[in-house]
């Protein structure tokens, strides 16, 4: 256990397990209302799985549209979010994510310091779906100097290992060839962070400005009761830091833990890109104690490739964007076949990964292929690789798409079949099959500079050919310790465990099987947090207007629901 910050000390107002932006929202609401705050991570970097995400925030209704003069409504986004979850979820989670989302944007802006880029012109990713907008309710992290911000303790900060360029200069850039590597090396040289990392790091300053603890190297393992009430943390090590008003779990998802991921979720995971420490430790915590668990099989679904990349020593995927999405790239499945839409949001694309073969026993469109032509590759480049390197071992090359289904191990005819009939339509900005490029989402997603009509299609025509392995990954588990609309766990008799509360990945996620737009896993899970933070201190908030209603344990004034 090692003090990074603040005052060490066996007692403290408010114990938070875990390091994510969930728990530092926590946190740092608890400790700008007075309280004293510790907060204890697992592994030796800060930050969780937050730290290593595009930091972006889904926020209905928020301000910055409003000031930007973009109409939008909780009610529309009510209706939208619970056509995204296909029905499932709860109404009390999904409503404290709606009504209390922009208090929390206004609080972390005007309280600790966090600054956003406003992105307009974002669209939800579910553009056939009611409620939907085209842009409005992203927000992203801007750029920050953590050096300056934090000095030492930056270094026990958990970044993803790329340059700090924000996620709108990813989209308008488009593919990584375009990208300003020597003004992004300048900016790196400078201490500037980005994206997730420039969220958590927001954060922790604003618990360093406050006093607050930041230990690394401090399992939680058992939670300390007394009468009932939940008065501190055990860790793994014996020691004990005790809770005077409040424990926090927020120790992310259980995907690390092959045989809780593999009982649990409802598809086989093949990789994700989160820390190792995500193991459940939370969730057994909770558990021990009589918490009720709840919204296990779901999962932040999405495509990935193995690359050889690694986090605290471990493999991990790589997400697929750009290399999926751009003009004149395709996925088939083991059979030869386009199988969905390639350029449709990772959440829906990565379900379609998830179907399964009964008579053969086996996923039905897993393992995937990405195929792409040399032009693509000259164009565009492929993760890290550019045209005239050599070929990496996570790309498969080939003169012929023949010879490249060989040794792929498909069906030479249907690769071909199916690649031929892609570009006649392709050539004329249309795809029949799977409508790629129909939506804003898709067209967000393409590029502006495509020589063919549509920005999500092009052929492929010049060899060699290169393909990709897709599997279906994820970005956590979002399911697990059940809370109210407080972030306060229940018991499994629906009952509040006084002085215990959750938020983030560690908890039933608001949204359900749902994945409305960018940022819709960090806007409810800081939303919980910030909420968390404020019950803890004994400033439970309102919601403003009586128009869209309350959660329910969460204001005196009657709740009004919107109907889906």
């Amino acid at each position: 256990m090692k003090f990074v910050n603040g005052t060490e000390s066996d007692s403290y107002d408010v114990v938070v397990v875990g390091s994510g932006a969930g728990a530092l929202t926590a946190g740092a609401t608890a400790a700008r209302a007075g309280k004293s705050v510790v907060v204890l991570e697992k592994s030796e970097l800060l930050g969780g799985t937050s730290a290593v995400s595009g930091g972006m925030l889904w926020v209905a209704d928020n301000h910055h549209a409003r000031e930007a003069g973009i109409t939008d409504s909780k009610e529309a986004a009510a209706q939208y979010v619970r056509a995204v979850a296909r029905g499932r979820g709860r109404d009390e989670l999904l409503d404290s994510a709606l009504n209390f989302g922009d208090q929390m944007l206004r609080f972390v802006e005007e309280e600790c310091g966090v600054r956003f880029i406003f992105l307009h012109n974002f669209p939800d990713y579910r553009q056939d779906l009611p409620g939907a907008v085209e842009g409005g309710r992203t927000v992203e992290p801007e750029l920050f100097n953590g050096k300056e911000a934090l000095g030492g303790i930056t270094a026990h900060v958990r970044t993803d290992g790329r340059a700090p360029f924000t996620m709108q200069e990813y989209e308008n850039w488009g593919a990584f060839t375009r990208f300003p590597w020597d003004e992004l090396n300048r900016r790196q040289a400078r201490g500037l962070v980005a994206k997730g990392q420039a969220l958590v790091s927001m954060l922790l300053a604003s618990l360093v400005r406050d006093g607050a603890a930041l230990v690394t190297g401090a399992r939680g393992h058992r939670l300390l009761t007394d009468g009932g009430r939940v008065t501190g943390v055990e860790l793994e090590t014996g020691e004990v830091i005790r809770a005077n008003d409040g424990v926090v779990l927020a120790t992310g998802g259980f995907e690390w833990d092959k045989a809780l991921a593999d009982s649990l979720l409802a598809s086989r995971l093949f990789t994700m890109c989160s820390p190792p420490s995500n193991t459940g430790d939370g969730l057994r915590m909770s558990q021990r104690i009589g918490g009720q668990t709840r919204g296990t099989r779901e999962a932040w679904w999405a495509p990935m490739s193995v690359t050889g990349d690694t986090r605290d020593g471990q493999p991990v995927g790589t997400l697929l964007r750009f290399e999926r999405q751009g003009p004149g790239s395709l996925m088939v499945n083991r059979h030869g076949k386009r199988f969905a839409n390639e350029s449709q949001n990772y959440n829906d694309l990565a379900r379609s990964l998830q179907s399964w073969d009964s008579p053969r026993n086996q996923p039905l469109n897993t393992p995937a292929h990405v195929i792409v032509d040399h032009n693509y590759l000259e164009r565009y480049g492929i993760l890290a690789h550019r045209a005239g390197q050599p070929t990496p071992a996570y790309l498969v090359e080939a003169p012929t798409l023949a010879e490249l289904a060989a040794k792929l191990n498909v069906p030479a005819e249907s690769l071909e079949a199916t690649v031929a009939r892609f570009n006649e339509f392709a050539v004329k900005g249309e795809d029949p099959d799977f409508g790629r490029g129909e939506s804003a989402y898709d067209k967000y997603w393409g590029d502006d500079d495509n020589p063919y009509p549509n920005p999500s299609l092009g052929p492929l025509l010049t060899g060699p050919f290169y393909a990709m392995e897709v599997v279906n990954g994820a970005f956590g588990s979002n399911g697990g310790v059940a809370t109210d609309g407080f972030a306060r766990v229940l018991d499994v008799d629906n009952r509040p465990i006084e002085g215990l509360y959750a938020a983030g990945n560690t908890t039933e996620n608001a949204y359900a099987a749902g994945y409305p737009g960018a940022g819709a896993t960090l806007g409810p899970i800081m939303t919980m947090g910030y909420l968390a933070g404020r019950t803890i201190a004994g400033q439970s908030p309102e919601y403003e207007s009586t128009e869209y209603g309350s959660p329910e344990h969460c204001a005196p004034h009657a709740r009004v629901r919107v109907s889906a």
